[in-house]
């Protein structure tokens, strides 16, 4: 899609000398729960059909998408994708394998796979750092600065929710859906182009008028 070569292109300036990152998702709901047994849109095929999913930060079912995410420590999207709502957040790893390498990536617990962790490393030399669970063998706390830019990905899908509105979505169909989504978070990437390349400005100072 053209504006999701627009997002890359521009995240190329900021990330070509980035090494550390973070991955994590969020739910893209298409309708509450309660009415996805009557809902027909987005259901053309099957591949690409809405399904449930549960969200373990909110402790609740949903019934739509998932948006994956890998962003810079900075704040900048590198690479996105959406599946389906029952796909789990450790399979993203196949597309992070397919587009980076050289470098460490911070996740939380969903991404917590001694299999798929060696399987990065070993394939593109990428080191997937992920919480131990507390009652694992040699668990130990992550270290705090770890912990805390882990939030920066937080703050990313915050601000698509509040200032973008990612989750206020009326396509009929899933092209339609997947092409607002990205044209958002293409939006979302210019301005912080602007802010750093244009004005000199924090580039996460989202609210920030454009002149």
């Amino acid at each position: 899609m053209f504006s999701e070569e627009v997002s890359t292109k521009l995240a190329k300036r900021f990330l070509e000398f980035e090494n550390y990152f973070i991955v994590d998702s969020m739910p893209l709901e298409i309708c509450k729960f309660s009415r996805h047994s009557r809902i027909k849109i987005c259901k053309d095929e099957f591949q690409t059909a809405p399904s449930k999913g549960f969200c373990a930060s909110q402790n609740s079912w949903f019934y739509g998408y998932k948006l994956h995410g890998v962003c810079s420590v900075s704040g900048v999207f590198h690479s996105l994708d959406i599946t389906k709502a029952e796909v789990h957040d450790v399979h993203f790893s196949n597309n992070i394998k397919n587009q980076m390498s050289d470098c460490v990536i911070l996740g939380d617990r969903g991404y917590l796979s001694q299999s798929v962790q060696l399987d990065l490393f070993q394939t593109v030399k990428i080191k997937l750092e992920t919480t131990k669970r507390i009652n694992q063998k040699d668990y130990k706390p992550q270290p705090y600065i770890f912990r805390k830019s882990r939030q920066r990905i937080e703050t990313l899908f915050s601000q698509l929710c509040d200032q973008f509105l990612i989750r206020r979505n009326y396509a009929k169909s899933f092209t339609g859906f997947k092409t607002r989504i990205l044209a958002k978070i293409t939006a979302m990437t210019l301005i912080q182009y602007i802010n750093k390349f244009i004005f000199d400005r924090p580039i996460n100072n989202i609210k920030n008028q454009l002149i």
